[in-house]
């Protein structure tokens, strides 16, 4: 290649990240078709596929599959997806963008069922899994789709991030590269509905009373909301009182819901409904990715991960989390969320130094990622990206630290006797999740400040001395935790918090929301998450409590990568409710989804803290320098 060639070639490749994307340049640039794919079993998926004017060369297939709606329907109107978000890299690169209705939802045929179970067994065309139509339908792209490559990618967030998990694991040849972000994986153990068998009760409602009206046939209209009398959702939560009042509000037709009131235990229901068992020998290279403060699936990415280490080892994964709230890496500039902030734009970097660049080399041949490590973190706190070879790290020592009384939490072992500190859970005052009144569930949350809870007495707050060095945590965080209780369950919600110092502010060139909220001794929300008592022991057969019997509690938090900064205190507090996120459990060991409402009842709750009994919250503790 001769100088003025290359100098050329490099000027070409600058101006055409440099223009602008819009409405009108997509319409020049691009076509748009719909198609309606059959399956092997005769079902027809609608299916719609943006793909370049420019037929000089041949282009590679991006799809993402989506229970949300490929809208806007006509072959005349643009989805502003193309335009508004990262979405418009991809056109800029030529690639083909295909979206198609999952089986079940509005344009398309057949009948939707909610996370499908991956099928072992499909022997005949009748055997139909979220794998077998990804894989007919990327069968039929790259045979019918003129001027493609032949080389497909897939991804998604959250629900279309389950369906990028059944696509790498269709074992389609054509698909090289896929990235599950954020996706939906296990609704019991950890994702959006319930947590640790704890059912996260005013998401599932929210979401359920809309997306879980029956769809009898394809249509392109957008179901009814359900009307909330009062804005005030802790007020209509509680006021609504039992599980089985919420169920005659949504009436009979909401199936998954119905089906969820059938299923309290992680039963083989569940199981199958887990995505992690699928996750064996995936062809494609893998990129996970998640975000630290992700409201919802959280868990999804970092098990995700996780399970294809284990049971597919041989399979190019790697793993992105950086500081956001559920999506944020496509659609916010990620320098901040809520109060706190993180020094950079996340999101860019993400979109061009990873994401892109993942799909450019294995769908267009770019060699783009020399740099793209096994684990790509962030680490609030300090606020820097980490390129690791491992998650977690090898160097990472799980260190227990110790609850004391008088509020103390060190990482010296107790040797008083018979010591423990006491707070009365009482369903009829549920503990607040935030101190706002709000009519949605916030994504801040995740980083709100916990003064609010530190502040009651059914909250109990333990917190170290100022400390005298940095602390850095990569891993997953144990609660362990000794307690008794008067009655026969309860729930226990652990917060790990960054309180910041006295007198604290953010300096004002860093980026942030501009909000000027009080961060004098702010108290970080770094980690929360929530145990169902009754399954501290198995999760498929729950156990009643002994009435103030010592008992074990012991739960994985999912993992976190934060930095405590020499000059903070690190905080736990401990609760029994968490409020409208968390259902209230009636403190009895009956079924909460078909108790009533005089069944819950006040519980005394005492934590151990002493020689015998000593409470700990197990730090996955890195040394960084």
């Amino acid at each position: 290649m001769n100088k003025y060639f290359f100098l050329l070639l490099l000027a070409s490749t600058y101006f055409s990240f440099a223009q602008s994307v819009d409405k009108q340049w997509v319409i020049e640039h691009y076509t748009k078709k719909e198609y309606q794919i059959k399956m092997r079993d005769g079902i027809k998926l609608f299916t719609t596929v943006y793909a370049p004017k420019n037929n000089s060369e041949k282009h590679p297939i991006l799809l993402m599959r989506t229970p949300y709606s490929c809208a806007p329907y006509g072959e005349n109107e643009f989805s502003t997806r193309l335009y508004k978000t990262h979405w418009s890299k991809y056109l800029l690169e030529g690639y083909i963008m295909v979206i198609q209705d999952v089986r079940g939802r509005w344009m398309s045929e057949g009948t939707f069922m909610d996370v499908r179970p991956f099928n072992f067994n499909k022997k005949t065309k009748q055997d139909i899994d979220e794998a077998s139509d990804t894989y007919d339908a990327v069968d039929w792209l790259v045979k019918n789709v003129p001027n493609n490559n032949g080389n497909v990618g897939v991804f998604g967030i959250s629900y279309p991030g389950f369906y990028a998990t059944m696509a790498a694991v269709s074992a389609h040849p054509a698909i090289k590269a896929v990235s599950p972000q954020a996706p939906v994986t296990d609704w019991f153990m950890g994702d959006d509905f319930h947590h640790n068998g704890a059912f996260m009760f005013g998401d599932a409602f929210a979401f359920y009373s809309n997306f879980g009206q029956p769809r009898p046939k394809p249509t392109t209209l957008e179901p009814k909301e359900f009307e909330f009398y009062t804005k005030d959702r802790y007020k209509y939560f509680l006021e609504a009182g039992a599980i089985k009042n919420l169920t005659k509000k949504l009436g009979d037709s909401i199936q998954f819901w119905n089906e969820i009131m059938q299923h309290p235990n992680y039963d083989e229901w569940w199981k199958a409904r887990n995505a992690r068992v699928a996750c064996k020998n995936i062809k494609p290279a893998v990129l996970v990715v998640g975000g630290l403060f992700d409201a919802e699936d959280c868990f999804g990415a970092w098990r995700t991960y996780e399970a294809i280490e284990k049971q597919s080892p041989q399979t190019n994964n790697k793993i992105v989390m950086g500081p956001w709230f559920h999506g944020a890496w496509t659609r916010s500039e990620g320098s901040y969320l809520g109060n706190v902030r993180f020094e950079s734009k996340t999101s860019l970097y993400y979109q061009d130094s990873i994401e892109l660049p993942f799909f450019n080399y294995y769908l267009k041949g770019k060699n783009q990622i020399n740099h793209l490590a096994e684990a790509t973190i962030f680490f609030t706190g300090e606020n820097k990206w980490k390129n690791m070879s491992e998650w977690p790290p090898k160097n990472m020592r799980p260190t227990p630290i110790y609850f004391k009384e008088n509020g103390s939490l060190t990482f010296d072992k107790p040797i008083t006797a018979n010591a423990f500190t006491s707070y009365v859970s009482d369903p009829a005052m549920p503990v607040p999740y935030t101190e706002d009144v709000l009519d949605h569930r916030t994504r801040e949350y995740m980083t709100d400040d916990q003064r609010f809870a530190s502040r009651r007495p059914d909250v109990i707050t333990f917190k170290t001395d100022v400390l005298k060095e940095d602390i850095t945590l990569a891993g997953t965080v144990i609660a362990d935790l000794k307690v008794a209780i008067s009655t026969t369950d309860a729930d226990f919600v652990v917060k790990l918090i960054d309180v910041f110092p006295d007198g604290f502010t953010y300096d004002s060139t860093i980026i942030g929301d501009g909000k000027g909220y009080i961060m004098d001794a702010y108290e970080m929300l770094v980690r929360a998450e929530i145990m169902r008592g009754r399954f501290r022991n198995s999760f498929e057969k729950p156990e009643a409590f002994i009435p103030n019997e010592v008992t074990t509690v012991k739960y994985e938090l999912p993992d976190v990568a934060h930095t405590f900064k020499k000059g903070h205190r690190i905080m736990i507090q401990v609760q029994s409710s968490w409020f409208p996120l968390a259902d209230r459990n009636p403190q009895q060991f009956i079924d909460i989804y078909h108790c009533d409402d005089k069944d819950f009842i006040k519980a005394e709750i005492k934590l151990y803290h002493d020689a015998n009994n000593a409470s700990s919250i197990v730090l996955p503790i890195i040394n960084l320098k």
